[in-house]
Formats: structure tokens, sequence, C-alpha cells
């Protein structure tokens, strides 16, 4: 599936495990220092490898939780008292949180650690490597890892510090967030001429041109919003890199949600640039480095339906705001969605549970809260905070615990041994560069190619739906198909910010505070950077 990538993460540990290992009455040239690796060309590759890691690192968990939980796609709520979690859930939904809350903080923490890694290997592969065409191109990918971070870190806190030289530890203060913008696109302009121009297993996992081009068309889509100028042609321009490769297509509606599925690789049409995951990968910096949807999306109930090997806490769900945009019964990508009854696999036999009426309902007042009471799960649109609205607390019975629709678009690995999926999580797909045409040229852009936002959105459409093709499109719509296309996919947020959604209204939040578009720096990070400033409003 991934064994490209993969064999650069072994040959890493394996680094690590010699460099660890080493008896001290050897001979010192037996450390694993820069004078002895890397040395050939095998170990440039491997040296690569801890950038890899860490990128990895939270992607799949607490920073994808960063972009959903904080806008109308996904809510945590706690169930009599779990998943509380110092109220960081709670803060998120309701646009309150703090420097303290700690998604901000490990994100912050995560996304530094990535930069400085690649600093590192960057270092390392100038240093040691001899000249010529794969050390421009080693040295390339990496700097696309460094740049791919910091538009992350830019999109998420706003005006960071830079910082590209590795050794050097003097403090540096915010730099403007269009600053960083531009040291971005300069990194990826500089970067594209020497990476690769090949797709598929050889370069998945790691940074290529067409990877490059996707996300200068993302950051153009948003400049307005990062820098205050308009650059849609320049994103149709990117857009249309991608598009005359020839090198990606949209999945058929067959293959859709197989997109998504443990057996998902370089095989997929779609997939530009992906991260991958495997259970029995292990890390070596304090991140996650797993992708358990599963954990946190599946209905504890469903274990069985799933076959897994463990119990999953089923706590996160989609609001119905957002579950209104998938509206069309003829479309596919409904069945990323656990709604209502729930029957096992077969689609006949029901999910059932065996509790006992005050089990059921905490709230229960009949004569007989011991008796038992047997019922099917049905999963219902809406979360109620039951048990308490101060606490977030939904309540700790069956009710609660099945409130609110679930997404399984990662869906459930039942080959692995543990909470961890094989499912790589793609961040930039093909689908994404035609929706980002289409929206460009809604915005101001030119259309290219003979393409149209109406054409555009048709293609995609007849790829997702049965239902006839649309007559006319506009922002609005693109702004729901998107829902479509990329919910659970960690595009939420952005989206909602490009379209001036974000200061909205759902669920219980009620915050419009333009200032909670971007998250404040983490107080530890302002204790040992004191050359720092705190965003606005914080």
């Amino acid at each position: 599936m991934k064994k490209s990538y993969i064999k650069i993460l072994s040959s890493v540990f394996l680094v690590g495990a010699l460099a660890s290992c080493h008896d001290l009455e050897v001979p010192v040239t037996t450390e694993l220092t820069t004078d002895v690796f890397p040395t050939t060309a095998e170990q440039y590759i491997s040296a690569s490898g801890p950038a890899y890691v860490a990128l990895r690192g939270n992607f799949g968990a607490e920073y994808f939780q960063q972009q959903s939980y904080t806008t109308d796609e996904g809510i945590m709520p706690a169930r009599g008292g779990n998943w509380y979690d110092g109220g960081q859930n709670q803060t998120f939904h309701y646009h309150n949180w703090t420097p303290d809350n700690s998604y901000i903080n490990g994100n912050w923490t995560w996304l530094s650690t990535i930069i400085g890694v690649a600093n590192q290997t960057i270092s390392i592969l100038s240093a040691k490597m001899p000249e010529g065409a794969a050390k421009q191109t080693g040295i390339s990918e990496m700097k696309m890892v460094r740049a791919f971070s910091y538009f992350m870190m830019m999109d998420n806190y706003g005006n960071v510090p830079l910082d590209t030289l590795y050794g050097d530890f003097t403090p540096r203060g915010n730099t403007p967030r269009a600053q960083v913008f531009t040291f971005i696109e300069k990194e990826i302009k500089n970067a594209l001429p020497y990476l690769s121009d090949v797709s598929g297993v050889t370069t998945y996992g790691r940074p290529n041109k067409w990877m490059a081009n996707a996300l200068l068309a993302k950051m153009y889509l948003n400049a307005e919003y990062y820098t205050g100028t308009k650059r849609y042609e320049d994103c149709i321009a990117a857009c249309d890199q991608i598009m005359n490769s020839g090198l990606f297509a949209l999945e058929p509606k067959s293959s859709y949600l197989k997109m998504f599925y443990p057996t998902n690789g370089p095989q997929m049409k779609e997939f530009i640039f992906a991260i991958p995951y495997d259970p029995a990968m292990t890390n070596t910096f304090p991140f996650r480095s797993v992708n358990n949807r599963s954990r946190y999306d599946v209905p504890r109930s469903e274990v069985k339906k799933f076959s897994l090997p463990f119990t999953p806490a089923g706590a996160a769900s989609t609001l119905p705001e957002f579950y209104a945009n998938f509206n069309d019964v003829n479309d596919v990508r409904n069945g990323q969605w656990l709604t209502g009854l729930q029957f096992m696999s077969d689609g006949v036999t029901p999910v059932t549970v065996t509790t006992t009426n005050i089990g059921y309902d905490q709230f229960y007042t009949g004569s007989s809260p011991s008796a038992p009471y047997t019922y099917q799960v049905n999963l219902t649109p809406a979360v109620t905070l039951r048990q308490s609205v101060s606490a977030f607390d939904a309540g700790n019975d069956e009710i609660a615990w099945h409130m609110g629709y679930r997404n399984i678009k990662f869906f459930p690995d039942a080959t692995s041994l543990n909470r961890n999926q094989n499912n790589d999580i793609p961040i930039f797909r093909y689908s994404d560069i035609v929706l980002m045409k289409a929206e460009a040229i809604l915005r101001g852009g030119s259309a290219t190619l003979g393409q149209t936002p109406l054409t555009l959105v048709n293609q995609l459409r007849a790829e997702r739906t049965t239902a006839p093709a649309l007559s006319s499109v506009d922002l609005e719509f693109i702004y729901s198909e998107r829902a479509r296309e990329f919910a659970w996919e960690g595009w939420r947020r952005n989206d909602m910010i490009r379209f001036g959604k974000y200061e909205g209204k759902w669920g219980f939040k009620t915050d419009s505070d333009v200032n909670h578009r971007i998250f404040p720096i983490p107080r530890v990070a302002l204790q040992l950077n004191p050359a720092l400033t705190q965003n606005p409003g914080y």
C-alpha cells in the first residue's frame, strides 16, 4: 500500500535502535554521528525519515479536532464526565478557548517540531550529500515538508516566527502573516524545479511537483484572507498545472468511499498527497502519530458490527446543521455516515444492546429501574446537554451515547490489532483541485481550458450522484459541495473562514468574534520565547 514510505521510516527506527544500543566499550566509530551517517545514497533517503515521522504526528488526531470541533462539522460533548477533558472540547465548540487549551498547545508544539526537524535534515543533507540532482531533490522535499508545516501554522496561528536555520536558538518574534505567506510561496517556487514529477508508489507520502502546486492553489485561494490581496488567477494557474499533468482523475461513484478504506494508498487516482498510517509503526516524538478515527467516531455498541479489537468511545458526532448538506438521496457520499436505526453489516440483523431501564435512560422514573431492557441502537441527529449545560454533558446513558450522527469515512480497520488504523489520510485530492478552480473562477478569476464553474462542478458530481446535472452554480453551492466532498478531512475550518461562516451560530455556539479565526499562541510558547506577542483578542 505504501511500501516506499514505510521503508524510509523503518530505516529511521533501525538507525535509532543502533544509536541507542551501542556498547560503551566499542570504539567510538560505531556511534551514529554525522561523520559516519549518512554516507550512502540509501542513507541520505533514510536521513529524511524523522521529518516524515514528525509530520505524521498530530495530523490524524489533535490537528483534525482543531479543524473540525471548532466548526459545525464536529462536536465532542461530555457523556457522564467522559471526554470532558478539562473542557477543551467544550471551549472548541463555544469558541471561548484560552492559551492553555491542550489541543492548541499540542498542535503548536507539533508544527514547531516538524519545522525544527526539517531544518536539521536540510542542514545534514546540505553538508553531507554530494552535489547533484539527488541532493537538490532531497533538500527540496524537506523544504516542502517545512513549507506545508508553516502553512498550517500560519493558517491556525496567524503571525508566527520564521526559523529556518538549524542550531540557531535566537528568540524570534512574530512575523506578519503576509510575510509568512510570501516566505512559503517563495520556498515552494524555489523547490518546484527539483521536485519529482512522478506520482505513484515511488513518491507516495513525499512531496512532488503536484503536491507543491496543490499547496500553492490552496494558499492562493485563501490569499485575500491571509494577505489582503486576491490571487484567484494564480490559484487557477496552479490547478491547471495539476489538471494538465494527466496523472490524476476523479474516483468514480463505485470507489469514492474506498478512497478512505484501510486498503487505500498510491493506487487511488485522486490522491495528490497523503500521509500514510500503519498500526505497526511506532513513534519517537511525543505525538500520537496514529489514525484512530474509529476510536472517536464508532458507537461503542457497534464493536461486533465492525469486528474491532477494542471498544470505541463513539464520543464525536456531527451537528444537524452540517448533516443538512447531505440532502441528495442519490449521492454516494451519504455512505460515510451512520444514522438512525443500526443494523449489522448484513443490513438486516438489528444492532441491539441489553441494559436496564435506568441504564437506557438515566432520568427513568418508573418502578423498575433495574429491570432488563433491550433495544435496537438508534442514532439520533441532535445532541442535547441533558445532564449539565455548564459541563457540556449529554449524560451517561444509552440515549446520550447514541446522540449525533457518526462519520465513518475512514472506515474502521478490522485487520488492526490495536486502535490505530491502516487508512492513509489524504491532504490534497484531485476533487479539491476541481472545486478550488470552480470557486476561484466564481470569485473573479478567468476561466481556462474550456472549463466553467458549472462544468467543473458537474464533472465532480457525475462521479458522486445519479441526480441530474446542475443548470447553475454559485458560491453558496460550492460551500455546500465542499461539505459533502471533504467531510472529516480537516478542511472545514479553512472553508468556513474563507466563506465568512466561522462567526455564525451552530449547536450551542453563538460567539461571533472575528479574532477567533486564529488561535492564541500557547502560554507555554510565550514563556519559552519572550520575543513572541500574543494574538489580538487573547
